[in-house]
């Protein structure tokens, strides 16, 4: 067991392998399963053209499809079966052209023999190390009952583990004949949903081996299937040093106890319009002064006018661009899931080595949730980033201008180290704007709310306004105005 876990076959999917725990385990049979249209059959073929590839021989078992239909797919979604070897055993024109009639025996046992028999004569000449079986169902129509049906499949699969074969057998279910007989002789199972939401896959078992449970986002595109691994969190890593990252504004950072610490999560919360985006920026301009990559996922605003206004405020982001330090990705909701998404976080990070992320904001990425849970997700999203170490900016909007204060509209806020929040006010019938801080997990803050506002030399954050009351509901009266 131990070498032939050491020893993981791909199934030419990455997102897949890593499900897995890293791909399949040798000479084990895995049941595919789903309705039509699933993708059953592409994941087949992505198993079987990776073994071609690799110089190990490959066998597709179609008894519906014909060989010419099959590869004339696969080449479709970019798949090479030009390696693969297909034992077509699908019903000929001429089956239906002529009427035979079985006087004696049933056609189920007539018809079993010679089709059992060129698969048998076809594994051992070939010796094939994978085997693709399309749809092993069809045994249940040339077997009299379940007993019948169960017994053979047993066989089929013990006589191809013999021959040291990989098998990947696809099932039809159907309420009038359900899979459950198959599910308990695989060794695995995997199983294909087409959803109003979306393509779904999932692993419910695995013999000897660990996978990543629950539903990951599929797609099946022009190259064939891609899965998206739901992200799972993992400890942070050991000796991570929470060092301060400063802002750069002198009276932000007294408010901030020296700034948001490196490898936390921050809400920057507030209205529409009161900069919480710029204040966001504005820390990213300080980590590129250290030379350290930022990257920001902009679900609302358009790339070119979100730096055309981080110019005008003094925070250079074309010039952070050119030298790698910054790149904002601009992220159309309706086209992503949240596992895609995610991966594609993950890739980023990856690929660039980011240290600070900034989400703008958490109500686009809900647009992305397609029915999942937005907390779970997020949860899931920022815990993975921060176990790497690295900064996350989350920007929250809130309905109300003034009235009531309210941290968020979806009740994360359990999610951040530190929370910021930024408020209109209403002094004297001019709108202007407060700053404070409502939590801070790993250090002192102070207490008081400080007035905020942004102008063309950038942001600005005033003394304390300890002299106003009522900041928090938005509408301040002085207690001894001068």
């Amino acid at each position: 067991m131990n070498e032939a876990m050491a020893n993981r076959l791909t199934t030419g999917i990455p997102g897949l392998d890593e499900i897995l725990g890293g791909g399949l385990v040798p000479q084990y049979a895995y049941l595919v399963r789903g309705g039509p249209g699933a993708g059953k059959t592409t994941l087949g073929l992505h198993f079987l053209a990776t073994g071609a590839a690799r110089g190990e021989t490959a066998l597709f078992i179609s008894l519906e499809e014909a060989e010419s239909k099959i590869r004339r797919n696969a080449a479709r979604v970019g798949i090479d079966l030009s390696k693969v070897h297909i034992l077509d055993l699908s019903p000929s024109s001429d089956f239906f052209a002529k009427t035979e009639i079985y006087d004696i025996f049933s056609p189920a046992e007539v018809e079993r023999e010679p089709l059992t028999r060129q698969i048998v004569e076809t594994v051992q000449r070939l010796r094939p190390s994978r085997v693709f079986f399309d749809p092993i169902t069809q045994f249940r129509y040339l077997t009299p009952d379940v007993f019948q049906f169960r017994k053979q499949v047993i066989s089929f699969l013990r006589f191809l583990a013999e021959q040291q074969t990989t098998v990947i057998f696809s099932a039809e279910n159907s309420p009038a004949f359900p899979d459950d007989d198959l599910q308990y002789v695989a060794d695995g199972i995997i199983t294909l949903e087409l959803t109003q939401s979306g393509r779904y896959l999932s692993v419910s078992k695995m013999r000897g081996s660990s996978f990543i449970s629950g539903r990951h986002a599929m797609r099946l595109t022009d190259n064939g299937l891609q899965v998206f691994p739901r992200i799972i969190p993992s400890p942070l890593i050991a000796g991570h040093a929470f060092t301060p990252i400063p802002s750069g504004v002198p009276e932000l950072d007294e408010l901030l106890n020296g700034g948001i610490e490196r490898g936390t999560i921050t809400l920057i919360t507030g209205p529409s319009g009161v900069g919480k985006t710029t204040l966001g920026f504005q820390f990213m301009k300080e980590a590129a002064s250290r030379g350290e990559r930022s990257i920001v996922f902009s679900f609302e605003e358009e790339v070119e006018i979100m730096l055309q206004r981080c110019e005008a405020v003094n925070i250079p982001v074309r010039a952070m661009q050119a030298q790698r330090l910054l790149r904002v990705e601009k992220i159309e909701p309706l086209q992503y899931n949240p596992d895609e998404f995610a991966q594609y976080v993950r890739h980023c990070v990856e690929q660039d080595q980011i240290k600070v992320i900034m989400i703008d904001s958490v109500t686009g990425y809900r647009l992305c949730m397609q029915g999942e849970d937005l907390i779970s997700q997020l949860h899931a999203l920022s815990k993975y980033l921060q176990s790497r170490g690295i900064t996350v900016i989350l920007i929250m909007d809130t309905n109300s201008i003034v009235g009531d204060f309210q941290v968020t509209d979806i009740g994360a806020s359990y999610l951040g180290d530190n929370i910021i929040f930024l408020r209109f006010l209403e002094i004297d019938g001019e709108l202007r704007k407060a700053i404070g801080v409502l939590k801070k997990r790993l250090g002192d803050f102070e207490k008081a709310l400080r007035e905020f506002a942004i102008s063309r030399y950038g942001i600005k954050v005033g003394k304390p306004l300890t002299n106003l009351r009522g900041i928090l509901a938005g509408i301040p009266t002085w207690i001894d105005k001068p």
